[in-house]
């Protein structure tokens, strides 16, 4: 079993310990700084209407904030229909917030442990893709739209985010996972005007295996994990993805670019990684006050305990390419 999916297990399995589900009624704390907060894939929403911000991530869970230090939280907002492909109970992975044509959207991954789709070596899937739920506030509650399913119900597929390509259409990219492929792809699939469902089918943006940074010490070659994107367009319009995968045992963000500009590439990749050793899983926010901001969340082993916490890197990409600055305190 690789080190990624050994992580992931320990991760989800915790979770689940901890009732980090939808069915959860949390006990909501108050004036909780950043430091004190644990959350993997930590996505900000920066609310102008409201005046606040709203960070959620994996296990569906949002904390308010006014000014980015003191936090409120965890609330549960993620309705899902029991009687969907879900089930039940649907372990919730990196979620994210947008805001689209005065509603709120929330891209989430969403797994069915109870229902297996296929066999690969000694890796079991488990039922799990992409999808999106809709709300008329940013703190929610989100519920299901029209359509059931997004993407293919015989293909894993996660950490799908948001965009309005050049075209004006907009997308959901997503990756599809190593774990039935063997090279991990990100890939686009053109959504309806309202999000509420997919068209067509998916393309291939790039594969795990064409970073020159990504890397396995096992076996000197590329590494097979492509994990949460995350899109945006530097101040000279060139189109940019961060993304993780890992180094070895080593979770690591690097960023990709597109020569012409389009989500359909060609996606050229930068030799080396944007953030420091085990941070990743990042996305870009403005704050109320028009300061641009990277939140990601940090990777390390504690006597044994994975914990993963939310931090702030200042970046500038005013320019031609992202340049990731020094840790943001707020």
């Amino acid at each position: 079993m690789s080190t990624k999916l050994v992580l992931l297990t320990i991760w989800f399995t915790i979770q689940v310990a901890l009732g980090f589900s939808q069915n959860r009624v949390p006990v909501i704390r108050e004036n909780v700084p950043l430091d004190s907060i644990r959350l993997s894939d930590p996505f900000v929403l920066a609310d102008k209407p409201t005046g606040m911000y709203y960070m959620t991530g994996t296990g569906g869970m949002l904390w308010k904030s006014k000014d980015l230090k003191s936090w409120t939280g965890p609330f549960s907002i993620a309705k899902t229909d029991p009687e969907s492909w879900m089930g039940k109970n649907p372990m919730i992975w990196a979620a994210e917030l947008h805001a689209y044509k005065n509603k709120y959207y929330y891209f989430a991954t969403f797994t069915n442990r109870e229902v297996k789709i296929d066999t690969v070596g000694e890796n079991v899937i488990e039922r799990r893709a992409s999808h999106i739920l809709v709300s008329d506030k940013a703190e929610g509650p989100y519920v299901p739209m029209k359509d059931p399913i997004y993407l293919p119900a015989d293909k894993p597929t996660l950490d799908g985010t948001f965009w309005v390509d050049k075209d004006g259409k907009p997308y959901m990219v997503y990756c599809y996972e190593w774990l039935q492929n063997l090279n991990g792809t990100m890939e686009k699939i053109a959504l309806k005007p309202d999000l509420s469902g997919s068209i067509g089918e998916g393309k291939l943006l790039f594969r795990a295996s064409d970073s020159p940074w990504s890397r396995e010490k096992k076996t000197g070659g590329p590494n097979k994990v492509t994990d949460g994107p995350f899109l945006f367009r530097t101040g000279t319009g060139r189109l940019g993805m961060i993304w993780t995968s890992w180094i070895d045992d080593v979770y690591t963000q690097g960023v990709v670019y597109s020569k012409n500009g389009t989500l359909d590439g060609p996606w050229i990749h930068e030799k080396e990684p944007i953030t420091p050793p085990n941070f990743g899983h990042g996305m870009l926010f403005q704050t109320l006050t028009g300061k641009w901001l990277m939140s990601v969340h940090s990777h390390y082993n504690s006597n044994g305990r994975y914990i993963r916490n939310p931090h702030f890197f200042e970046v500038d990409f005013s320019g031609d390419k992202l340049i990731v600055g020094k840790p943001y305190v707020p």
